[in-house]
């Protein structure tokens, strides 16, 4: 029950080139850099990934982009990152653009066993009617479009069916965990970390706190032990240094 790990790159060790990852985090808060940072280490390639959004340039999920070891990704919003805009109009990565709440039912439902749903969301759109471009050409072309989905109608609206996700592994980051993987995210860093928790076929949590087991209480639980394969807790520095993506001051 001890899930413990030694080290982020013990936690990762077995991610191998083309692996599947959802990784937790919005913009910059509650990314789980020191695992991303271990996953960079290892000189995987041609990762499909799972998430909010790429990171930004030079952080995050940004830094595998930027080395090219990243090669589809599947999210919600990418407005600011340019080098991930420069990769998938020059046709380098594959993109599944998904509306967020969307996303993040997909993510739930794959972690729940649920192998797809209906939703309003999307319909009337390239959402549902497909033909969104997923990659480009090198000559700029589309080179894979998004496919039609199934739209059925439940109390006189359309509904545009959606699959649920599961991936080979995912990455979160939490403010506290104990021994037997039970988590507890902090304020507006728990976003999509619980979802992309529950997708992952094995899933490493880097941890703020590691407390021992007993001392959560269960009602304050966001993801149960059952979802968490590895626990990795990070050193008061790894806690201590979260990056903003956008520093505002008052005058």
């Amino acid at each position: 029950m001890d899930k413990v790990t030694q080290s982020a790159a013990e936690a990762v060790h077995d991610i191998a080139d083309h692996a599947s990852l959802a990784v937790g985090g919005f913009g910059l808060s509650g990314v789980p850099a020191v695992l991303i940072e271990a996953v960079r280490a290892r000189g995987v390639r041609g990762l499909s990934v799972v998430s909010n959004n790429c990171g930004v340039d030079g952080e995050g999920l940004g830094l595998l982009l930027a080395e090219g070891r990243i090669s589809r990704v599947t999210g919600s919003y990418i407005g600011e990152n340019k080098e991930f805009a420069r990769q998938y109009l020059g046709g380098e990565l594959e993109v599944e653009l998904v509306p967020q709440g969307t996303l993040a039912e997909r993510l739930r439902a794959g972690g729940c066993g649920i192998p797809a749903f209906y939703t309003p969301a999307g319909v009337g759109t390239q959402v549902a009617d497909g033909g969104l471009p997923w990659r480009y050409a090198r000559d700029g072309s589309v080179a894979v479009r998004s496919p039609a989905k199934e739209v059925r109608v439940f109390g006189g609206r359309d509904h545009v069916l959606e699959h649920g996700i599961t991936t080979d592994f995912a990455l979160v980051r939490a403010a506290r965990g104990d021994r037997h993987g039970n988590l507890v995210f902090s304020k507006a860093a728990r976003n999509f970390n619980p979802l992309a928790a529950m997708a992952g076929r094995v899933t490493v949590a880097e941890v703020e706190e590691l407390l021992e087991p007993g001392a959560l209480d269960p009602d304050s639980v966001h993801v149960p032990g059952v979802f968490v394969q590895r626990v990795v807790p990070l050193t008061p520095e790894q806690a201590g240094a979260k990056r903003m993506e956008k520093r505002t001051v008052r005058a």
